[in-house]
């Protein structure tokens, strides 16, 4: 069988070069692990496999070099091979879908987030019937990785806006750093004092370097935040506007809405209605395939190519 990917690559055959998996040839050239996680420091790294994950609870931030994104519930994230990310971790309970590069899945070179559909849904959920972990594979199997990778493939130009811009500039990053752990009530006045730099300066550069306005910035930040708030238990609409620095609930949904497309209680309400209807409890991973799966930040244990 030929893929449909590209017309050169065999889709059912595992890729042969694999060299920092440590010597440990993949089994298998797609395949699913769960994801139960309360919490996960961020560790930069690279893995070897494209990995679609998708969060039926809890939120997630995932960082590169350029972007910051944020994956509520009942969305997933789409990360290439070979791009180096870190991962913020908050009561996730999940999926993560591997493809090998190998099949020649046109992955593109960065990350993004997707809106996630029922059929989305459903079919990762599905997949779960095909662990990364087993050791052969077959026609059924094959048969629905290569069809949710076309799928995939389409949804990458349908990306959701849930990211912000990053910066390796010193004088932005350390702003943008500030700013994250003083979101609700930063004003310009105490980053510019915390940084070492004028109101001007810091705007200036600002604009300059991630494309928008410190105002705006602030404002987007915001947002997100107060998204992973909202899928936490213990928190409700007023109390997540005031966290984040919004001191008009009125304000905070308008601002809410224009951005998610939805009020924050429609979106509350909706994320957590959300559950994992097949829940494993977590099996033991054979140690022969720790190594595979150390591709991916959410596993137990540190990664052996964590980078």
């Amino acid at each position: 069988m030929v893929s449909a990917f590209t017309s050169s690559t065999p889709c059912l055959i595992p890729a042969t070069n694999h060299s920092d998996l440590v010597g440990h040839q993949p089994p298998v050239w797609a395949g699913t692990y769960e994801i139960n996680r309360s919490e996960e420091p961020a560790i930069w790294h690279t893995h070897n496999y494209h990995q679609l994950e998708y969060a039926f609870e809890g939120t997630a931030e995932v960082e590169t070099a350029t972007a910051r994104y944020l994956l509520p519930p009942q969305q997933a994230i789409w990360i290439p091979a070979g791009v180096e990310h870190s991962s913020t971790v908050r009561g996730v309970r999940g999926v993560s879908v591997f493809f090998d590069p190998a099949t020649g899945m046109p992955a593109g070179d960065r990350v993004r987030i997707l809106p996630a559909a029922s059929v989305v849904r459903e079919m990762i959920r599905y997949a779960l019937r095909w662990p990364i972990s087993r050791t052969t594979s077959d026609h059924v199997a094959d048969a629905f990785f290569e069809a949710l990778g076309h799928l995939v493939a389409e949804w990458l130009d349908a990306e959701s806006p849930l990211h912000l811009p990053t910066s390796r500039d010193p004088l932005v990053a350390a702003a943008i750093a500030y700013l994250n752990d003083h979101l609700r009530d930063v004003t310009l006045s105490d980053v510019c004092d915390a940084v070492g730099t004028s109101e001007r300066t810091l705007r200036r550069s600002f604009l300059a370097d991630v494309g928008m306005s410190w105002r705006q910035y602030v404002h987007e930040s915001r947002i997100l935040r107060s998204m992973a708030l909202l899928a936490e238990d213990q928190q409700n609409v007023l109390a997540a506007a005031v966290r984040v620095g919004f001191n008009s609930p009125s304000a905070f949904t308008r601002a809410f809405t224009t951005y998610a497309g939805e009020t924050p209680s429609s979106y509350r309400m909706r994320v957590r209605s959300a559950g994992v209807a097949t829940r494993r409890g977590g099996a033991q991973i054979p140690g022969e395939y720790a190594t595979i799966l150390g591709m991916s930040h959410l596993l137990p244990g540190p990664s052996p190519i964590a980078v």
